[in-house]
């Protein structure tokens, strides 16, 4: 899963969904700079990619994608989850992805003080381009796999990537519906142990 999803899947705490956002640029050693309730969104990002990585229904949908794209097979299956999420975003949220996405924007702005450099220097980008919102449409998820490629030190083909999710859109599509109530359950779970 990707940004999106794992702020969605924190449910209403800034600071589960703080640590959740950030949980790809930090290391467990970074944690004693973060409250308990961002390490708790920390080890759920951790928890959601553990889940996600070892689903077999999304297994299924890098498979579809590793002939070309090899180990970032995965990378991509997880935006283009995004893509499903915000294109059906009605399904899983009563507010407006648009009211909904530009709340998460002004409050990692108002927190910009403790988030990782990385996130820092990505987040006005994240803005300016507006991703959140833009997941649902395939000209946006062309946007960030180019952004990705052009930030890769290998030739990932992630640019090219827009191809195969237009190609068997049905398809991945169905495997996300399948996946992610799952993967809800077991973030709601995780959220009643905290």
């Amino acid at each position: 899963m990707n940004f999106l999803a794992h702020i969605y899947l924190s449910g209403n705490s800034d600071e589960l969904k703080i640590g959740n956002f950030i949980g790809d640029f930090v290391k467990a050693s970074d944690m004693e700079h973060y409250s308990e309730a961002i390490n708790q969104g920390i080890r759920m990002h951790w928890a959601i990619d553990e889940f996600t990585d070892h689903h077999p229904v999304v297994q299924e949908s890098k498979d579809r994608l590793r002939p070309k794209y090899g180990h970032y097979a995965g990378v991509i299956a997880d935006i283009y989850y995004d893509h499903f999420l915000a294109r059906n975003w009605k399904d899983y949220h009563s507010e407006d992805l648009r009211h909904y996405v530009d709340k998460q924007y002004k409050m990692l702005e108002n927190h910009i003080s403790i988030l990782p450099k990385k996130v820092v220097h990505m987040l006005p980008f994240m803005i300016k381009h507006d991703w959140l919102f833009n997941y649902q449409f395939f000209d946006g998820i062309d946007r960030v796999m180019h952004g990705m490629a052009n930030r890769s030190s290998f030739n990932s083909k992630m640019d090219e990537s827009v191809v195969e999710l237009k190609k068997y859109h049905k398809e991945f599509e169905k495997e996300f519906q399948e996946f992610f109530p799952e993967l809800k359950a077991f973030c709601d779970a995780f959220k009643e142990k905290i």
